[in-house]
């Protein structure tokens, strides 16, 4: 039972951190501190990625209309549109199955500590903070996910890799990635979120079979875990996605930059006071 209400926790943490440009693996850290589960080392780092299909499935339902190539209610130019967005999300991914791949692992052992999670929570905080001011009245050169070429999702896809760094937040890199770009805050968030669905079915899937490759294999306890897990950061993802999406309408991004800088500084401050 304990478990279970850990498990409600963690998938509360994912929900909220997953969309918002504030790092979930900066907020798992700390809570893992506080709350861990009650198993090995290899569910509970399995289950940290794998909560992530709940969210994902948050994007499926809020934007299943948009992203069905085959809605029998869109015109034929909608669908085609359709499809293009989806090319374009294949395309921006390439770069981190290139490149993150090979890299996951030596990621995972060598820079998922307190100091690289506080360090990019803060440094990209500042960053939020100095490229909304700069950008304070210029009007963005894509304000319609129709009209981002080809080689702008690229580059937002090149911007994906700095997430590779624990800390950074996949959804921070790629909208400060779009929005430097010229995309608009808008079109940055709805084109991250997309990019998220093979992003981070991929990335579960890789640690579902690392972990039966391992010689792991789930208990009936650990299945309603992560069961629980996954449902818990459906809704509340769902919830985050909603909240943002209005948010930005008529807020930039810097209350997120200052909330970085504020959990960066935090996370330094127990680990180095009481850890």
């Amino acid at each position: 039972m304990l478990n279970m209400i850990k498990a409600v926790i963690l998938g509360i943490v994912e929900g909220i951190t997953e969309f918002l440009p504030i790092s979930s693996t900066g907020h798992i850290v700390l809570v893992n501190e506080f709350i861990k589960l009650n198993e090995t080392k290899a569910f509970t780092d399995m289950f940290n990625v794998v909560i992530q299909l709940g969210a994902i499935l948050a994007v499926v339902v809020l934007y299943f209309h948009k992203l069905n190539p085959f809605s029998p209610r869109k015109s034929h130019r909608e669908r085609s549109h359709t499809w293009t967005l989806w090319w374009k999300v294949l395309l921006a991914i390439v770069p981190s199955v290139i490149v993150g791949l090979p890299l996951n692992d030596w990621m995972d052992a060598h820079l998922m500590n307190w100091a690289v999670v506080s360090a990019t929570l803060i440094i990209y905080g500042i960053l939020f903070i100095v490229i909304e001011n700069h950008n304070r009245g210029l009007t963005p050169k894509f304000s319609d996910l129709n009209t981002l070429p080809y080689q702008t999702a690229l580059f937002i896809g090149l911007f994906q890799l700095l997430s590779l760094v624990p800390g950074t937040s996949r959804s921070g890199a790629t909208i400060l990635g779009a929005i430097i770009i010229g995309a608009s805050r808008y079109v940055a968030t709805e084109f991250s979120f997309f990019m998220a669905i093979p992003t981070m079915l991929g990335a579960s899937l890789l640690k579902i079979v690392k972990f039966y490759a391992h010689g792991n294999a789930f208990n009936a306890e650990q299945g309603w875990v992560l069961f629980i897990g996954v449902v818990v950061s459906f809704i509340v993802a769902y919830l985050s996605i909603r909240f943002l999406l209005n948010y930005i309408k008529k807020n930039d991004f810097k209350a997120f930059g200052w909330y970085r800088i504020i959990l960066g500084a935090l996370v330094i401050g127990y680990f180095v006071l009481f850890a």
